[in-house]
């Protein structure tokens, strides 16, 4: 386990859709913390994390079925708060002697509801609510079962219609419970919550960028040593942040390896080539390998096989420039915290592998090199944060993601570097409109997906018979959730002539107003 010289929160994850959204409101707090599946969470592993408070997240469980999620009965004797979310509220009242019961019709409830003061009593924990003249505040409620009877210790802070302890604590011990999620959207005041909570566990806000900075750099060279690295260079935001931070931590021991694997954006390679180039003086080699990636990847259409198929030639690539830079033991990836969460399934828990991610996961064993990934612990727009301190030009920083696998998982279907081209023409087009329409810093992520469609059309006095594309932009903070770009009609309208009349092969134009989740942000 990396070791850490700032506070640290646990959150317990019992399988919640939205568990990462409370990492997101510590982190906003400048608080770090890190999520774990209750199957890892041991006494040992307690011991060792030490942790300044713990949080128990929801899950889609029951509390009174047996072999049901809990957390090791060691975290309630380790004497540091803990916060009690939904499911996690349940928990927390059935393991120390509270009752739980099933939902009934009149004690069931999901979405919004209403949450009162249950007396004159205001400790620390509820400061900052009840506040409005009201007497109340809106929160969001997902739960069937209840909590009938509360465990010894604990008193009645907030009640709603269906949850008679919406609001719970047993203030000598430090432990708080909530039937209702604070961290969504949908509770306006529930980060004050969050931040009432940490501060009474006696954390300081030091979670900042700079402190991260210095850590980094250290836990780098402790891992690193004399060593040589390479870094696998995309040029986005995340591999460009990682390779300015291991080259201010290790200098010259670092070569950034950038692969053209022939699923670029239009003009890409040179864009980014030059643009490291000019800007700072590390060794960078640029490996066309677009003949290997597409041939391997000729007849593919499951997205999934694409995914893996794109990881090990990135292996297989670097490993070839490792060799030929001789005496290289790390391989360096700009891996982030949303990545490890999509792509981590526990075996017999709560949480399911959504996507693979090509950079995570460990490298193969032939690879004989170990990897650096000092984002990991990172949200994107922590990222970005940690761009600005490291003082890179905001032409890096702002650029929109752009997927490792590339336009591969923009073109659902079998890949062919006629629809490839295609694609490219189409993209840059849209991100053209968007950039001469100001929208650009406005949008998380914006780009064009080929469909494995062709439609009808009619072009002059002809007939075509060309591909459909679908033009996607989303709005998010740290890509975990993401919401479709309100784009009025006329842009809209706009952008589908320019592409219809300017990219042969493509006839017609659509526009993705699906929120994530229920999709994610790429096709594939």
């Amino acid at each position: 386990m990396t070791q850490h010289s700032h506070d640290r929160l646990l959150i317990i994850d019992f399988g919640s859709q939205v568990t990462q959204l409370i990492a997101r409101r510590l982190r906003e707090l400048n608080v770090y913390c890190e999520i774990h599946p209750y199957q890892n969470v041991t006494a040992a592993f307690l011991a060792e994390f030490a942790p300044k408070a713990v949080i128990f997240s929801g899950g889609p469980d029951s509390v009174m079925r047996e072999g049901s999620p809990r957390p090791p009965r060691e975290v309630y004797e380790i004497g540091v708060p803990i916060l009690g979310i939904c499911y996690g509220q349940q928990v927390m009242m059935q393991d120390l002697g509270g009752k739980v019961e099933a939902g009934e019709h009149a004690t069931a409830e999901f979405g919004r509801a209403y949450v009162t003061p249950a007396s004159d009593s205001r400790p620390d924990f509820v400061n900052g609510w009840f506040m409005d003249g009201s007497g109340r505040e809106q929160v969001w409620m997902s739960h069937g079962d209840h909590v009938s009877e509360i465990a010894s210790g604990f008193e009645v802070l907030g009640t709603s219609p269906g949850a008679p302890f919406a609001i719970t604590a047993d203030l000598k011990r430090r432990f708080f419970a909530v039937q209702f999620h604070p961290e969504v959207h949908h509770t306006p005041n529930g980060k004050t919550l969050y931040e009432n909570f940490v501060r009474d566990a006696g954390f300081t806000g030091d979670w900042t960028m700079g402190a991260y900075r210095e850590d980094a750099i250290e836990r780098i060279r402790d891992q690193v040593g004399d060593k040589k690295v390479v870094c696998a260079l995309s040029g986005g935001v995340d591999s460009s942040v990682a390779a300015v931070l291991l080259h201010e931590a290790i200098g010259e021991q670092l070569t950034c390896v950038f692969v053209d694997h022939g699923l670029l954006r239009q003009n890409e390679a040179e864009e980014v080539v030059g643009m490291f180039r000019e800007h700072y003086n590390l060794p960078l080699i640029h490996a066309d390998e677009s003949e290997l990636f597409l041939g391997e990847l000729d007849g593919v259409s499951d997205p999934e096989t694409k995914r893996k198929i794109i990881g090990k030639l990135f292996i297989d690539v670097f490993q070839k420039h490792a060799d030929s830079i001789g005496g290289v033991e790390f391989l360096a990836q700009g891996t982030l915290y949303p990545d490890v969460i999509e792509s981590v399934s526990f075996s017999g828990g709560p949480s399911v592998t959504i996507k693979s991610h090509h950079n995570v996961g460990g490298l193969p064993e032939k690879m004989g090199l170990k990897l650096v990934e000092p984002l990991r612990e990172l949200f994107k727009d922590e990222v970005r944060a940690l761009g600005h301190e490291l003082g890179l030009p905001a032409s890096f920083i702002g650029r929109h993601p752009f997927p490792g696998p590339g336009l591969a998982i923009r073109c659902p279907g079998e890949i062919t570097r006629a629809k490839l081209e295609i694609l490219r023409k189409a993209d840059a087009v849209y991100i053209d409109q968007i950039r001469k329409h100001g929208l650009y810093d406005e949008i998380w992520q914006a780009f064009v997906a080929i469909l494995p469609v062709r439609t009808v059309g009619v072009m002059g006095d002809g007939r075509t018979y060309d591909y459909a594309c679908a033009l996607r932009a989303v709005t998010s903070v740290d890509g975990m959730t993401a919401d479709y770009y309100p784009f009025t009609h006329e842009f809209l309208g706009e952008t589908a002539t320019r592409i219809i009349n300017e990219v042969k092969g493509i006839n017609r134009v659509t526009y993705d107003i699906t929120s994530k989740p229920p999709g994610t942000i790429e096709w594939e």
